[in-house]
């Protein structure tokens, strides 16, 4: 009463009132500064060396799958024609010695480059079969290095920058020689953009294929479901020597800060419901797009929460969803696309 009554006249300081602005449907969809729209989101899907055309649950991540590359074009073809606009493709590496078409992972990655990859044969697969899709490419080693970490290791187990981002520049111009419209870094390399972008302009791709970079990307337990569904859990030591700690506000702006510097076409934020401090941090001082990425284990959480009756799980996704377009995203990663191409 106190904020909204006048103390000349006991009227109303009119203000104050804010009901009626929101009062009717339309009224509130008008006060949505950042409207949520199926153009926005962007699906992560594993494509995976199996054989056979069987999709593989994830068990720690209800509902997604390690897609064979067989069943690509029927695991896709209904989404598209729900209103699918793009895709982030990770390759899974399934098979085991012995068996046809068998990839050895090795000390430095260098197996994404084969063109017998799943993520190189989805790639082309999907371009193929849906032209008017836009596909990603997630660029890093973890998946291919026999030791599960983001780079190339010196023989003292370190980080080795120079043969890191060289193989990393190397497996972007990869994928977008067989279709790839956008490269995403993942690994955290420091310089890793300026190697891709360099690669990509000598193979003539620098005006063709943009690079989504995972600029702020933390050290999260979050990521525990991805690792179960990408095989990529490191075998020893852990990530936090190049990804970042996550109380570290100004270390995040920075490293999106030389990432742009480097030439990445747009940002990324990742996860991103603990982080959108930090996509707000970047809407108001980046002109680039803002990705956040919407984690595996942000997924698995609102997920068993509603199948344990916290809440509704549309309502929950639609919230969170919401939240990270007010916080200024433009791009969203997330696991509940073929959801919200229903529920739209």
């Amino acid at each position: 009463i106190v904020t909204i009554m006048s103390a000349e006249n006991d009227s109303p300081n009119f203000k104050h009132l804010l009901h009626a602005g929101y009062s009717h449907p339309t009224l509130r969809g008008w006060q949505e500064e950042r409207s949520l729209s199926i153009n926005q989101l962007m699906y992560p899907i594993f494509v995976s060396d199996r054989d056979d055309s069987q999709l593989v649950e994830i068990k720690s991540l209800p509902e997604q799958y390690q897609i064979p590359l067989s069943a690509l074009e029927s695991f896709l073809a209904p989404l598209i024609a729900k209103g699918l606009s793009s895709v982030i493709v990770f390759g899974v590496l399934t098979k085991k010695e012995g068996e046809n078409g068998y990839l050895q992972k090795n000390e430095d990655g260098s197996c994404a480059l084969s063109q017998d990859s799943p993520a190189v044969k989805g790639i082309s697969i999907i371009r193929k079969a849906f032209p008017n899709l836009l596909v990603a490419a997630d660029v890093c080693l973890c998946a291919y290095t026999n030791h599960g970490h983001c780079g190339v290791l010196t023989k003292e187990g370190h980080i080795d920058h120079a043969k890191s981002i060289d193989m990393i520049a190397r497996v972007a111009t990869n994928y977008a020689k067989v279709g790839a419209q956008v490269v995403a870094p993942s690994d955290m390399m420091d310089g890793r953009i300026a190697s891709i972008k360099k690669l990509l302009y000598q193979e003539g791709f620098g005006n063709r294929v943009a690079v989504m970079s995972y600029s702020s990307k933390f050290a999260s337990v979050a990521y525990g479901p991805f690792r179960d569904a990408a095989s990529s859990a490191p075998s020893h030591g852990d990530r936090k020597a190049y990804q970042l700690p996550p109380n570290s506000r100004g270390l995040a702006l920075r490293a999106s800060a030389r990432d742009e510097e480097e030439g990445a076409d747009m940002l990324m934020v990742k996860p991103a419901g603990p982080y959108l401090d930090i996509v707000r941090d970047l809407r108001n001082t980046s002109h680039l797009p803002i990705a956040c990425y919407h984690v595996s284990g942000e997924y698995a959480m609102l997920w068993h929460a509603a199948a344990a009756g916290a809440f509704d799980l549309k309502a929950a996704v639609l919230e969170v969803l919401r939240g990270f377009r007010r916080a200024g995203a433009d791009i969203i990663l997330t696991y509940y696309t073929p959801r919200l191409l229903d529920w739209r």
